[in-house]
């Protein structure tokens, strides 16, 4: 394997993985291969993405946690300006991991990136002043399949980071039911 290291399985949980691409700096700057589909074929990783996505969040922005409900996505998640702490819930009803979270702070500098397989659903609280977020999906966005958890479902009981700004949310994911309420695949 060329270019990247892999962290499979974290926190127990089958087929979420911590993707590390290398970088090479010097004086001038860096170069990082931050996706090559041969480097992830050889690590097991056999995904075909068709979409790529990006936004920009200020400080306190929590964004989720999402899901396709008939069309699930696969994401390749990572940041390229400031800080988010990220985090995937197992949907997967048959997974011995079923409602288990793992989260990540993910970072512009750490260049880490977040492989979560279909069948989980996402967030991330942006933790710098302003972040910039891009994401890879193996299928295409279907607006009226969207589905959501609330953030601070207390079944999950996701321990997100402290900060010092008020959380800033969307209408919508404001009023995202909770794990036992919300429509899982």
């Amino acid at each position: 394997m060329g270019q990247i290291s892999v962290e499979h399985d974290v926190a127990g949980i089958k087929g979420l993985c911590v993707i590390t691409p290398a970088v090479h700096g010097d004086n001038r700057g860096y170069f990082s291969e931050t996706y090559n589909q041969r480097d992830m074929n050889e690590a097991g990783l056999a995904y075909n993405f068709v979409q790529d996505n990006q936004s920009s969040s200020t400080k306190g922005v929590l964004r989720g946690l999402h899901f396709q409900i008939h069309y699930p996505q696969a994401k390749l998640v990572r940041v390229i300006r400031g800080a988010v702490y990220d985090v995937a819930v197992d949907l997967r009803r048959d997974s011995g991991t079923f409602g288990k979270y793992f989260g990540i702070e993910l970072t512009a500098e750490n260049h880490k990136q977040l492989l979560i397989p279909r069948g989980f659903a996402h967030g991330f609280l942006v933790l710098s002043d302003m972040a910039e977020f891009c994401y890879k999906c193996d299928d295409f966005y279907h607006p009226n399949d969207e589905g959501g958890i609330i953030w601070n479902d207390p079944d999950i009981n996701i321990s997100w980071p402290e900060i010092d700004t008020p959380l800033n949310f969307s209408e919508k994911d404001r009023n995202l039911p909770t794990f036992k309420e919300a429509v899982i695949p």
